[in-house]
């Protein structure tokens, strides 16, 4: 038997009329019967047998708050009809839903399950709220996705029959907004892009993934929504948001094996969730994640892209500072980004790889052998990732001119060292960046044995000047 639409247990508080619902329902020029009729349609989609009507939606305009999936529903409901992002806030219903403590963490193992907890992610991360302040972060939670990726075996079935119909037009659509959000992250950093990023992903994407695709569209939109999600976990820890981003980079994993990438899935375990984990002090866990990646992506990777895995596996060992075992997968990355130079395989490189060049190669190693206290060689390195970076990438620049400040400070040039980092502070006040932040607060700790040189008070006092442009985090 069909389940009845669920109903709200008898409350005998007066309720407050919902305002904002009305108003979203004039706009969008529903009635009330059209709106029940139309969340009943997308909770199929979801798997879920709605009976609402036109009562329904008349005790919702009441006040009342449908329970389970229900607000959601109806936001994406509005959405659909609109044309632009609703959030539970602005149905007036925010206070309906309140995410449980693993919302994200969860590898699921069916498809439907996986695009159904995806969904629920961005809507929470869209409409706002602090639902994951204050929630542990720990690189425990990335690591056991991680083997729930080595084992699971292919998803057999992606296309779906129910929903609005997708193509490949809107599979490329999707790209091309990854690619401009991505330029324009590294360029003004994520404070600026990721308020966007969010509400595309709910307002766009997550609809696109509840349509109706035959398989080959299909591997290609889950591809397409990876990299996406993959994008909104990095712009999460730029903005000072870590138990966020774990969620984004577990769903985006889950998302990578839907299509079929078992390569990007490896991108995500080192490039994302490896960096997350050291910037949560979890040198083993960077280690492991990267060695994981290698495992699952092994025979279908590029070498561009196995470099770039080894590269982080060797900022792990040198976390833990182990110098042997850091010197050979510096090697192994090395040999690996020849090989893609010389034109092994680089052909084949997908567009989420090819950044990787060697300002970033240089980079990696400039961060391993600060972290190993070999300033001479990071200072090398430093210089050489500086002398390739483009001008676009300014926190990268950033970032890489605080490192060359470090090993400037490693060996004991303070002048030179805080020279070097006011260029980095004039790049940081034009984005907004938490990560870029939270290098130059490591380098202030850094020159304290200085705090008495000219130069050192000179450049602190700079950054305390009150005029100093205000660089709020987003977290």
């Amino acid at each position: 038997m069909a389940a009845a639409a669920p109903h709200s247990p008898r409350n005998l508080t007066p309720r407050r009329p919902n305002d904002r619902l009305a108003v979203l329902i004039e706009e969008a020029g529903c009635s009330n019967a059209g709106l029940a009729r139309r969340v009943n349609d997308i909770g199929a989609e979801h798997g879920l047998d709605l009976r609402y009507d036109k009562t329904s939606v008349a005790r919702w305009l009441r006040g009342q708050q449908p329970r389970g999936r229900a607000p959601a529903l109806i936001a994406e409901a509005l959405a659909r009809k609109l044309g632009h992002p609703v959030s539970l806030d602005d149905v007036g219903m925010s206070a309906a839903r309140s995410p449980s403590a693993d919302l994200g963490l969860r590898y699921e193992p069916h498809v439907a399950d996986a695009v159904e907890q995806t969904g629920e992610l961005w809507r929470c991360d869209a409409a706002g709220r602090e639902a994951f302040a204050g929630r542990p972060v720990t690189a425990a939670a990335l690591v056991e996705p991680s083997r729930d990726w080595l084992i699971s075996p292919p998803d057999e079935v992606i296309a779906r029959t129910a929903g609005p119909r997708v193509g490949m037009a809107d599979v490329e659509a999707v790209r091309a907004t990854t690619r401009a959000l991505t330029e324009l992250d590294h360029r003004f950093g994520s404070g600026h892009v990721r308020p966007v990023l969010v509400h595309y992903l709910t307002g766009v994407v997550s609809g696109l993934l509840g349509g109706s695709y035959r398989d080959e569209v299909g591997r290609a939109l889950f591809a397409a929504a990876a990299r996406l999600a993959e994008l909104a976990g990095y712009t999460a820890v730029d903005t000072g948001q870590r138990a966020l981003a774990q969620r984004h980079y577990v769903q985006a994993l889950r998302l990578a094996q839907a299509a079929g990438d078992r390569a990007y899935g490896g991108y995500v375990l080192a490039a994302g969730m490896s960096h997350l984990a050291a910037s949560l002090g979890s040198p083993r866990e960077v280690a492991q994640l990267a060695r994981a990646a290698q495992e699952g992506a092994r025979g279908r990777a590029t070498p561009r892209a196995e470099s770039l895995f080894h590269a982080a596996e060797a900022r792990g060992h040198a976390l833990q500072g182990d110098r042997v075992a850091c010197r050979l997968s510096a090697g192994r990355a090395l040999s690996a980004f020849e090989r893609a130079e010389s034109g092994a395989g680089s052909g084949d490189d997908p567009p989420w790889v090819a950044h990787f060049d060697a300002a970033y190669l240089a980079d990696e190693l400039a961060h391993c052998q600060r972290d190993l206290g070999q300033a001479d060689a990071a200072r090398r390195h430093a210089e050489e990732a500086l002398a390739l970076h483009p001008e676009g990438r300014t926190r990268r620049r950033a970032i890489d001119l605080l490192l060359l400040a470090d090993a400037l400070a490693g060996q004991r040039d303070a002048e030179a060292a805080c020279h070097t980092a006011t260029r980095a502070v004039e790049l940081l006040d034009t984005i907004r960046s938490r990560r870029g932040q939270e290098y130059l607060s490591a380098f202030r700790e850094r020159i304290e044995p200085f705090a008495t040189e000219p130069c050192v008070r000179t450049f602190t006092e700079r950054l305390d000047r009150p005029d100093r442009p205000d660089r709020p985090d987003e977290g």
